[in-house]
C-alpha cells in the first residue's frame, strides 16, 4: 500500500514559501502521493435561512490545479491527487483543458478524484445545476477522456455537444479518473467508469459492503479488478501508534492500495509541524 499525505488546505496559509517547503519536504519524507480538496467558495452562516456544514466562509481551500501546477515545478516525484473536485459544478471540456495541462507540467503524475459534492451553493453560484449532477458526471468522464485521446471529435450527449473541435496540447496518457463517494450508485458509476474509488468512510463494514458492490459491478459488465485502485484516507488527530497500525492494516485488509494521512485539525502547527506528523505516523506504521 503506497502512503501519502494530505494538504493541510486551512492551515498552510498563503506564503508561496510554506506551500513550496511542504511540497518538497512531503517529497523528502518518501510520500508516494499527495491529496488536495476542493471547494471553490464557502457560504456565509449570515444567509437567509441560516448555514450548518463541515465548512464556511471562513475555511480556506487553495485551488487544486493550480497550487498543484505550483508544487509540480519544485518536485519530481509525488503524484498530485484530487480528492475530490466537484467535477459537475465545472465546465467539462475546461476541466479536460486544466488536467491535462497539469498532466504535462508534472510529467504525468496527476491523478483526478473526482465527485459530485452536496452543496448546492456552490453550484448556484458557478451556475451549474444541482439536481443532475449524477448523470452529468457520468457523461463528464466519457467526454474528457475522449478529449484527452482525440485529435478532433465530434460528441453529442445529453449535456455536453463538442462539434469537430477538441483541445491541444494533450497529455501523453489519459489523466486517471477515481470516483469518491459511498453511495450505491456512486460506487456502481465508479465500478464501470473509474479506474478507482476514494472512500469517505473509515476501514469498516461500510468500506467492505462498498468494495463488494465495486466488484460485482465490475464483473458483471465484465471489467476486470486489474489495475483499479483504493485511495483511503487516515487522520492523525486523536491516533496512537497503535490506532494507527490498526487502521493502517484495516484498509489494507480490505483492499486499499493507497494511503494518505491528514495532519490539520491538530491542534496549531507551522510546516514543519505537519512535516513531523507525517514523519511520525510513517515511523508508526512501519
Amino acid at each position: 500500500m503506497k502512503i501519502g499525505c494530505v494538504f493541510p488546505h486551512n492551515e498552510i496559509g498563503n506564503d508561496p514559501e510554506d506551500i513550496k517547503a511542504f511540497a518538497i519536504g512531503a517529497e523528502e519524507l518518501g510520500c508516494d502521493h499527495m491529496l488536495i480538496y476542493d471547494h471553490v467558495l464557502g457560504a456565509d452562516p449570515d444567509r437567509p435561512g441560516g448555514f450548518r456544514g463541515p465548512y464556511d466562509k471562513d475555511v480556506a481551500f487553495h485551488e487544486p490545479m493550480v497550487t498543484f501546477a505550483f508544487m509540480a515545478a519544485v518536485t519530481s516525484t509525488i503524484e498530485f491527487v484530487t480528492t475530490v473536485l466537484i467535477s459537475p459544478q465545472r465546465q467539462t471540456v475546461l476541466i479536460a483543458k486544466q488536467a491535462a495541462e497539469l498532466a504535462i507540467l508534472s510529467n504525468n503524475r496527476f491523478r483526478m478524484g473526482i465527485g459530485t459534492g452536496w452543496n448546492d451553493i456552490e453550484y448556484e453560484a458557478l451556475n451549474e445545476d444541482f439536481t443532475n449532477r449524477g448523470r452529468r458526471q457520468a457523461e463528464q468522464v466519457k467526454l474528457m477522456r475522449e478529449l484527452w485521446s482525440s485529435d478532433s471529435l465530434n460528441y453529442t450527449g445529453k449535456y455536453h455537444r463538442v462539434t469537430k473541435a477538441s483541445i491541444k496540447p494533450r497529455p501523453t496518457q489519459p489523466v486517471p479518473i477515481w470516483f469518491g463517494g459511498g453511495a450505491p450508485v456512486v460506487l456502481k458509476r465508479c465500478a464501470r467508469l473509474g479506474d478507482g474509488w476514494m472512500p469517505l468512510m473509515g476501514a469498516n463494514d461500510a468500506a467492505r459492503a462498498a468494495m463488494t458492490t465495486i466488484r460485482e459491478t465490475r464483473e458483471a459488465a465484465g471489467i476486470s479488478m486489474a489495475g483499479f485502485g483504493v485511495q483511503a484516507q487516515a487522520q492523525y488527530d486523536g491516533g496512537t501508534v497503535e490506532r494507527w497500525k490498526k487502521h493502517h492494516d484495516n484498509w489494507q485488509e480490505i483492499g486499499a492500495t493507497h494511503l494518505a494521512i491528514a495532519t490539520h485539525n491538530a491542534g496549531d502547527t507551522n510546516v514543519q509541524g505537519h512535516l513531523g506528523r507525517i514523519r511520525e505516523y510513517m515511523a508508526a506504521i512501519k
